[in-house]
């Protein structure tokens, strides 16, 4: 990649709207391949170059060395797609201990309709955590998708361990339902 002009990243600085316009032209595509190939997610890949932007617009005053723009706002785009792995794999995880017994969950489904029965059933249980109370909601994804303990989950929320342990019971507790809902949809069927 060409040396960037110093005036522009000086300009960026001073939210001149117009440098950053510069910037964005420049580095979309080639932040986008990267997370893109990282991630082998397009669409993820897009909300990561969003979200990068978005932080280097916010951090620019961090920037310690503007001869550095470029390694930095890679470096920012490489710890969202870190954050995404993280993410991803929590997900997974979940979605591997809901399993029914008896599947191995590093199975690979070779068949579409089971493939097709697996997302409807992420998104029955991502339809019932939306449903949820925001407290329960809230416990339920920083300990299951965040990987915070029940204690960080108290200073984080501001309440007492006992009560982190209730809402995270009380929102398993409605998430088990997911079985009987699905019954429920196959017998409509």
């Amino acid at each position: 990649m060409a040396e960037l002009d110093p005036t522009l990243i000086q300009a960026a600085c001073c939210d001149d709207a117009s440098a950053w316009d510069q910037l964005i032209q420049r580095y979309q595509l080639p932040l986008f391949t990267f997370a893109a190939e990282l991630l082998r997610d397009r669409t993820a890949a897009l909300d990561i170059v969003q979200e990068t932007f978005t932080s280097a617009v916010a951090n620019i005053g961090g920037l310690r060395d503007q001869t550095k723009f470029g390694s930095w706002l890679f470096g920012i785009a490489h710890q969202r797609c870190a954050q995404q792995f993280r993410r991803q794999q929590r997900v997974d995880a979940l979605f591997t201990e809901m399993a029914p017994d008896g599947d191995d969950p590093d199975d690979v489904m070779p068949d579409p309709c089971a493939a097709l029965l697996q997302k409807e059933q992420a998104e029955t249980v991502l339809a019932l955590v939306d449903r949820l109370p925001v407290p329960q909601k809230s416990a339920l994804l920083l300990h299951v998708l965040e990987g915070f303990s029940i204690d960080e989950i108290a200073l984080i929320s501001r309440v007492p361990v006992g009560t982190v342990k209730s809402r995270l019971h009380y929102a398993k507790r409605m998430l088990r339902q997911l079985p009987c809902l699905c019954a429920a949809r196959t017998q409509r069927v």
